[in-house]
């Protein structure tokens, strides 16, 4: 088993910014993928970012790259992504999940997550 908590979500203006962790528990977690998805109101959850295990390879949705940074502390057990230049379209809640599975790829699909936080609400207002 993985556990996951997230936190650092909040009410924020455009144009700020704001920092959200993962804790995680297990054995495994420094041996898996780490992802951030995210689900807008009324809309579906989707692909935000994602690191390798060792934290050498990452991936983002095109709208977030060069504005949010995932990263991995294997030693403290945690995840985070730094969220700037935020947008009103960024307002969802965001979950932090992990892929226990090997795989040569960083997968950006929900369905290759096994292990999920329960979410942090990100509100950004205009």
């Amino acid at each position: 088993q993985v556990q996951l908590v997230e936190s650092g979500g909040g009410l924020v203006q455009a144009g700020g910014s704001l920092r959200l962790s993962c804790a995680a528990s297990g054995r495994t977690f420094s041996t898996c993928v780490m992802g951030w998805f995210r689900q807008p109101p009324g809309k579906e959850r989707e692909f935000v970012a994602a690191i390798s295990a060792t934290g050498g390879t990452t991936k983002y949705k095109d709208s977030v790259e060069g504005r949010f940074t995932i990263s991995r502390d294997n030693a403290e057990n945690t995840v985070v992504l730094q969220m700037n230049t935020l947008k009103p379209e960024d307002t969802a809640v965001d979950y932090c999940a992990a892929d226990r599975t090997f795989r040569m790829t960083v997968r950006t699909t929900a369905d290759d997550y096994e292990y999920w936080g329960q979410g942090t609400q990100v509100t950004v207002s205009s």
